[in-house]
């Protein structure tokens, strides 16, 4: 990989300290989008790099860089200041600018990028992702705002770009208030959930998720992943066992977010709540609402460190409490829901690979039993 990077970028006079895996995407036996970081020796004073590679059965390798990503054609004219003047001006403001201020947020090579634009005082987020995904976020959009949860204002999109501008909410992150021994009231969430979960379909409907699908490409990538480890196949194949009739007769019952979990919300300095992420909204299931945002407390206070352990498993017991008083779910319910939450999770470990991924998963696997237990 280094080398095909070299030919990419052209010779290289000083040889890196590393060049490491930054991100796993597979379908096992079809294809496969990795991006890695180049790290040079501190005493150089060179910034890490970061290039991506896809590789599919049977045509050639490609090799890419930010911000010329062949997946997400927006995203080179938005990430570049000089540029995203231009784009700005056509799909966002009424009124001509003549600067904007271009921050990279968040990247992810071959699926979406997250830019902050800043126009004079005012800020927006731009989500940049492949333009089949527009039409479904705007649907969702809709929805969103029919909901008790503060929500970004659109102002405006590039289909063929596959971008599109939210305004920027000022707020706390509620998984860094959690860490820091916040407790949110959690009749604040459910109030906004439920407003979410009543709100009307989408003019057209749209898909609904799909836990089966997801389900099952997790369980494969997981399995390509521990293959010869007969051990860890066997747990895996137990968790199955659990599991899988569970998938098999589910259904979507209703409005959900969907993907809704404490790193998607901001609480206001006013005492309201909102919501800054809401592309999955559509018929899903509301259950699985509360048993994702358990499932990403549960993963957390196993693996960010001791010192948030305590407050996410308080808030986890708080939440989880709180859930089943208000809506007379029972134990279970709740618990297969969120097992399979923490499952889908667990790729998290082959997805971000450190040096002991094998054991963060095995040990990812024991936490789907400790919450079906």
């Amino acid at each position: 990989m280094w080398q095909r990077y070299c030919e990419h970028v052209g010779d290289i006079a000083v040889p890196p300290q590393q060049v490491r895996v930054r991100q796993f995407t597979h379908t096992p036996g079809r294809s496969a989008l990795v991006s890695y970081v180049v790290e040079w020796p501190p005493d150089d004073y060179i910034p890490s790099d970061y290039f991506a590679v896809t590789l599919r059965r049977d045509r050639p390798l490609e090799v890419f860089q930010f911000p010329d990503d062949p997946y997400l054609p927006g995203l080179k004219e938005a990430a570049d200041p000089e540029t995203a003047l231009g784009v700005v001006n056509r799909h966002v403001m009424a009124m001509p600018v003549r600067q904007v201020g271009v921050q990279v947020v968040r990247y992810r090579p071959g699926n979406r990028a997250v830019l902050r634009h800043k126009v004079g005082r005012v800020r927006f987020y731009v989500r940049v992702m492949r333009p089949a995904a527009i039409p479904p976020l705007l649907r969702a959009a809709e929805v969103a705002a029919c909901s008790g949860f503060v929500v970004p204002k659109l102002a405006g999109h590039w289909r063929r770009g596959g971008a599109i501008w939210l305004s920027e909410i000022p707020g706390t992150n509620l998984r860094d208030h959690i860490r820091k021994g916040g407790q949110l009231d959690p009749s604040t969430l459910f109030d906004g959930l439920e407003t979410l979960w009543s709100a009307p379909l989408p003019t057209d409907g749209g898909r609904p998720f799909d836990l089966p699908g997801l389900y099952r490409r997790a369980r494969r990538t997981i399995a390509f992943a521990l293959r010869g480890n007969e051990e860890a196949l066997t747990h895996l194949r137990s968790v199955g066992r659990s599991l899988d009739p569970f998938i098999e007769s589910w259904q979507p019952g209703g409005m959900a977010h969907n993907d809704f979990y404490d790193d998607q919300v901001l609480l206001l300095p006013d005492g309201r709540v909102a919501l800054v992420d809401f592309e999955e909204i559509g018929m899903g299931d509301p259950l699985l609402d509360v048993g994702n945002f358990l499932a990403h407390l549960r993963w957390a206070a196993h693996f960010r460190g001791e010192q948030s352990t305590d407050a996410r498993s308080a808030y986890h017991s708080v939440f989880r409490r709180a859930a089943l008083d208000r809506f007379g779910w029972t134990e279970r319910e709740l618990a297969l829901r969120e097992a399979v939450c923490v499952f889908r999770i667990c790729t998290n470990a082959v997805r971000y690979p450190q040096p002991d991924w094998q054991d963060r998963l095995r040990s990812g696997l024991s936490l789907v039993d400790q919450t079906l237990v």
